[in-house]
């Protein structure tokens, strides 16, 4: 990646962002009168400008925040732009849909102002997703990105901008705020002129956003089982989880959090690990690991997607070279046990359940451990035992005889890809899907009379008709310009000069991210 030089952050201004908010607005109601060929323009516009620049963000990223794989995060880059545009080729949310055995009429009706949280383990990425699925349904974006990834993430949402605005977006449909502190992420989320917040990110800002006032989309923490039964491949179930885990470091939080494998392959299944890189560690190994990976029972902060060989020699481990993941044998599953938790490293726990019974039991209980509607995997081929585990387990999506990081995340799957994973009414999120553009629209539904002899009329070639006046710029005493190639607002007239990054900033954003850390260390993102 070429060298960035960064110019001194500038304090925040809560009425500065308030203005982005209200440029967001304009261009959200100019852009809702699009039809869907010029919509989709765009979306490719930003999708093919995303994609080109997938290797710069994803190094850029990985030297930002300090951890993942650079290879992956490029990949995911590529999956939340072409990957995106191109499932969604075929989506339609700019016409209205005509049901004449209903007798009903449907008109799509965009949310309007979006305003997105980014996490700092899929940081460009997620800009890239969220920007898309906004442009898709017509509505304008806001950004709010982890401090640990702002650099990155603002760089990535302004070129999102200008590929949008070069293919006739209005302008400002994607803004990012450069310094997030939270006096100011707490003002956006109650502001009255925004209308949906979709948020991904520790717990304690997830729960910000829902007490917000303001309509949100979050999510809720995982801790996935991946179940080997009996009837499994092993081989293959053995590559897919070491390849699962081993994605981006083990950062997806659909990630295998540990193996409950059943006591008839259970031997076979450790030595096809081993050959995908896996080191089972000895029980007194376990234990010094657990240590520093967990000490005083916290998550070790320091340790989040770094490598395996990284964290072992960091604990004073010796593991072989070329290890990928550190397999750690569990004696129970249980709340009090923290390698039975989330781990966001490759370190993945190995547990033998001697019947199909204690399997399906370890695994209920993993989920009961702050995984409630998240995700599972389930490596077998008798289709009554999937369709057992997937009953039993209260999780939302379970991926099948594939790796659960990019199986759940909908890459390896036909499930909706996805950056934002809901968790439902299990996991406390409002949404149980991997969230997509049918949950940015609403559908304004015309209904006729049902009765037989009630007619419907035909609405063919009748086009939704516009706007009495096309939304115009605000102006007035505030500047709605902005300088995007500066990479911030420009100033109005009567603003005072922008003054360097104080202490009182400076600690604003360290307690933003003590609280992300926290949450991490208490096994919550």
């Amino acid at each position: 990646m070429a060298e960035v030089i960064e110019k001194p952050a500038a304090k925040p201004d809560p009425a500065r962002v308030m203005q982005m908010v209200e440029k967001a607005r304009w261009a959200a109601a100019s852009y809702s009168t699009y039809p869907r060929a010029a919509v989709m323009e765009i979306v490719a516009a930003v999708a093919k400008a995303a994609a080109a620049e997938a290797r710069r963000y994803a190094e850029w990223a990985v030297e930002e925040t300090g951890f993942g794989v650079v290879e992956h995060k490029e990949l995911k880059n590529r999956l939340c732009s072409l990957g995106l545009q191109a499932h969604y080729a075929d989506a339609n949310f700019a016409d209205y849909v005509v049901d004449p055995a209903t007798k009903t009429v449907a008109i799509p009706k965009p949310a309007g102002v979006i305003f997105a949280l980014t996490p700092s383990t899929n940081p460009v990425c997620s800009i890239f997703y969220k920007a898309i699925l906004a442009l898709l349904t017509r509505n304008a974006i806001l950004f709010s990105p982890h401090p640990m990834a702002k650099a990155c993430c603002a760089d990535a949402a302004r070129l999102v901008n200008r590929a949008a605005e070069a293919a006739g977006a209005p302008d400002g449909i994607v803004q990012i705020i450069d310094n997030p502190t939270m006096p100011v992420i707490e003002a956006v989320m109650r502001s009255e002129h925004i209308d949906l917040i979709l948020a991904t990110g520790g717990s304690p800002m997830v729960r910000a956003a829902y007490s917000s006032g303001n309509p949100a989309i979050g999510v809720g923490p995982g801790n996935n089982p991946a179940y080997v039964d009996e009837t499994a491949d092993v081989a293959k179930a053995a590559k897919a989880i070491a390849d699962s885990k081993a994605f981006d470091a083990s950062i997806l939080c659909t990630n295998e959090s540990a193996v409950i494998a059943h006591a008839a392959i259970v031997g076979r299944l450790a030595d096809e690990l081993k050959r995908q890189g896996c080191h089972m560690l000895s029980a007194e190994e376990r234990d010094r690991l657990t240590e520093h990976l967990f000490p005083a029972g916290k998550f070790n902060i320091s340790l989040i997607g770094k490598p395996a060989e990284t964290i072992a020699e960091s604990a004073g481990l010796r593991v072989p070279r070329g290890t990928r993941i550190l397999l750690v044998p569990l004696e129970r599953i249980g709340d009090d046990y923290p390698m039975s938790r989330e781990k966001l490293c490759p370190v993945l726990g190995f547990f033998e359940a001697p019947t199909r019974e204690a399997a399906l039991t370890a695994c209920r209980a993993m989920v009961r451990n702050r995984g409630a509607g998240h995700s599972a995997a389930i490596h077998a081929n008798d289709p009554a035992v999937v369709l057992r585990f997937s009953a039993e387990l209260d999780v939302l999506r379970i991926a099948i005889n594939v790796g659960c990081s990019t199986g759940a995340a909908g890459f390896d799957t036909f499930l909706a890809p996805s950056m934002t994973i809901g968790t439902g009414f299990f996991g406390r999120s409002s949404v149980g899907e991997n969230i997509g553009p049918q949950h940015l629209v609403q559908w304004t539904r015309i209904a006729y009379d049902k009765a037989p002899d009630a007619a419907f009329p035909a609405f063919n070639g009748l086009s939704l008709p516009e706007p009495p006046t096309r939304p115009r710029l605000p102006v007035g005493k505030i500047d709605y310009s902005f300088d995007w190639v500066g990479g911030r607002p420009s100033r109005p007239t009567n603003a005072p000069a922008e003054e360097p990054l104080d202490p009182d900033l400076r600690a604003e954003i360290r307690a933003l991210i003590l609280e992300e850390l926290r949450a991490l260390r208490n096994g919550e993102a």
